[in-house]
């Protein structure tokens, strides 16, 4: 790619080792060079943005100040490692980001040596770091491991249990917290530098530590300097609580400050234990569009660099997350017990219009997927009728949850699942390629597929009206149909619908994969249906099909394994019906990154794959 902008320092650092041997007074216009190149590169591209422009200074200090990648950095979710992806190897591919055989979205070992964890979920950083270090406890030359997460990731239980860990066996790593929200701490000023640079040099430190270490066998002077040394955290600092979880708090310090930043972290690499440092960013820093609207702004299609208007042609079409949230807003106004439930997935799930619309009865319990479920089992165990929204791939993380306090009691709770199926260029983390099997297997549970925009309103509405747990898993994207909207006729639980009747093979096509099979279906003069409901499925229909076809072919954006067809294929041996059937679906593999479309036909899920699958069966 080619910028606008003279980039004479970066045109040379390709790798940390190159980094290193800049001197400090070049660092800060390196800054602006990376973030104007991250800025050309993702208007260009697409890509996660403003978290990613909040850590260009915190990213090139890590490098500058720590060995990588003898020393382990681990980026938290990895919505803010494009900048370490600059930094290490891979900034003439930043472009092709997101896109079929270019750079992951999040970090990925097998892609480069510099990235510590895969990752794409969060809350994962500080438990791999704590497992990490156990590992190279004993090691002569044990390796700097540090794990960066923001704010928001630090919500989520699975990192207060890691911090609890890590702390209580004293395990020797850094965690920095990139709080890009002000959510734990005012801002920055020359107080909480001076603290910071006192407290993380080593004079400091060999005070503190031989001081305790003399009052060790003293209790009552112990506990009183304990207290003491509480008392006054709480005053000039916001850690109280990382202290009291085994952590030495450090911060909090301003994010963008080049020379604070190297100064603490030389000082901090010095020190062994669990150690916390809080950096303060600014999400979407140094592209005004960003700073003004961190959250749509978030993660971007390619845009316009003059504006931060994204690009499109025509008019937008409706997407099945609209249709939720027109839906929900709808059945809200007419049913008081409505409440919905998200784990910080409001924006991307529709939920904003309901948030302001409904605020009482609105709950984002923040990156915390298995709270959310329970919340919700709560709620309806009150009488309230909670609705869910949550994309399939977080799902899998209130599994249990979902079993345990929902099905289990068979309580009535409705999820609207978004991003199932192929979710394209956010990669193998996000993809929902497993609700399918992991949902139908659990009892209570009504198990829903949409076809169309149309179904999935009317499904939503079935599954509000059934009184158990339910599911209604819908992908990412637009509609297929593309008719507008129109009187939505009632589903009936666990029927099925015949699209076209035909002769000798039979398609039996779940959600989406109804309008990509017509084409097979058409061409081979073969029966279609739609089977909207995985569990339970539409058994008397089949029965009937089973008379007049020889041949059956399952199709389904899911893992082919345990999947939909799995389930028509347990039926037919259950009810002792002899037929032929193929299962058509995702293969038993993880798939890599692009567009959705281009994905699907990768795997033979597009029409052509789907009729040549089809013909290449029967024949």
């Amino acid at each position: 790619m080619k910028n606008k902008k003279s980039n004479k320092i970066l045109d040379g650092v390709n790798f940390p080792a190159d980094l290193r041997k800049l001197t400090k007074e070049k660092l800060p216009k390196f800054c602006d060079e990376v973030r104007d190149y991250l800025i050309e590169s993702v208007a260009q591209s697409g890509g996660h943005f403003g978290s990613n422009l909040g850590v260009v200074e915190l990213t090139v200090a890590l490098h500058y100040v720590f060995d990588t990648p003898k020393d382990l950095l681990i980026w938290d979710v990895g919505h803010q490692a494009y900048t370490h992806k600059i930094l290490t190897g891979r900034k003439k591919q930043l472009s092709t980001i997101r896109k079929k055989n270019g750079l992951a979205p999040f970090p990925q070992r097998e892609e480069s040596k510099y990235d510590a964890l895969n990752v794409g979920h969060t809350s994962t950083s500080i438990s791999a770091a704590t497992g990490m270090a156990v590992a190279n406890k004993n090691k002569k030359s044990a390796p700097n491991i540090v794990a960066v997460i923001g704010d928001g990731a630090l919500g989520a239980g699975m990192a207060f249990e890691a911090l609890n860990h890590a702390g209580d066996i004293k395990a020797d790593i850094l965690v920095i917290l990139n709080d890009n929200k002000m959510s734990i701490s005012p801002n920055v000023g020359g107080m909480e530098k001076y603290l910071t640079r006192l407290i993380s040099s080593p004079a400091y430190v060999n005070l503190r530590d031989k001081g305790l270490e003399i009052l060790g066998g003293l209790p009552m002077v112990q506990k009183l300097v304990h207290r003491a040394g509480i008392q006054a955290r709480g005053v000039i600092t916001p850690g109280t609580l990382f202290e009291e979880l085994g952590f030495k708090y450090y911060g909090p310090i301003d994010g963008h400050d080049t020379e604070m930043l190297l100064e603490v972290l030389e000082n901090l690499k010095k020190i062994k234990g669990p150690r916390f440092l809080h950096v303060i960013t600014k999400k979407g820093k140094g592209y005004v569009p960003a700073e003004k609207d961190i959250f749509s702004l978030h993660a971007v299609a390619p845009f316009d660099l003059a504006t931060g208007q994204k690009d499109s042609c025509g008019k937008k079409s409706i997407i099945y997350t609209d249709i939720f949230s027109s839906w929900i807003c709808e059945k809200a106004r007419k049913d008081l017990r409505l409440h919905a439930v998200t784990p910080a997935m409001g924006s991307g799930s529709g939920l904003v219009g309901f948030g302001k619309k409904f605020p009482k009865r609105y709950h984002d319990v923040g990156i915390a997927e298995q709270h959310a479920l329970t919340f919700a089992a709560g709620l309806a165990l009150q009488g309230k009728k909670p609705v869910i929204a949550i994309y399939s791939s977080f799902l899998q993380r209130g599994y249990d949850q979902l079993i345990h306090d929902i099905a289990l009691q068979n309580l009535d709770v409705l999820l609207a699942i978004d991003r199932a199926g192929i979710v394209g260029p956010d990669g193998a983390t996000h993809a929902g390629s497993f609700d399918l099997s992991f949902l139908r297997i659990i009892p209570n549970l009504v198990l829903m597929a949409p076809s169309d925009e149309h179904e999935c309103r009317a499904m939503l509405n079935a599954g509000y009206d059934y009184s158990g747990p339910a599911a209604v898993r819908y992908p990412k994207g637009s509609n297929l149909c593309g008719c507008g909207e129109k009187k939505v006729q009632p589903i009936k639980i666990g029927k099925a619908s015949i699209v076209n009747a035909g002769k000798k093979v039979a398609i039996l096509a779940f959600g989406t994969m109804v309008g990509r099979s017509k084409y097979a279906a058409e061409m081979i003069g073969g029966t279609l249906i739609d089977m909207r409901f995985i569990k339970p499925l539409d058994e008397e229909l089949l029965r009937n099909l089973a008379k007049l076809h020889k041949y059956f072919v399952t199709v389904e954006d899911n893992t082919i394994l345990g999947g939909a067809g799995s389930a028509v294929n347990e039926f037919f041996a259950k009810a002792g019906l002899s037929v032929k059937i193929k299962n058509l679906g995702l293969p038993d593999r993880f798939l890599a990154h692009g567009l959705r479309g281009e994905v699907l036909s990768e795997v033979g899920l597009d029409e052509d794959g789907i009729l040549r699958s089809v013909v290449e069966f029967v024949k």
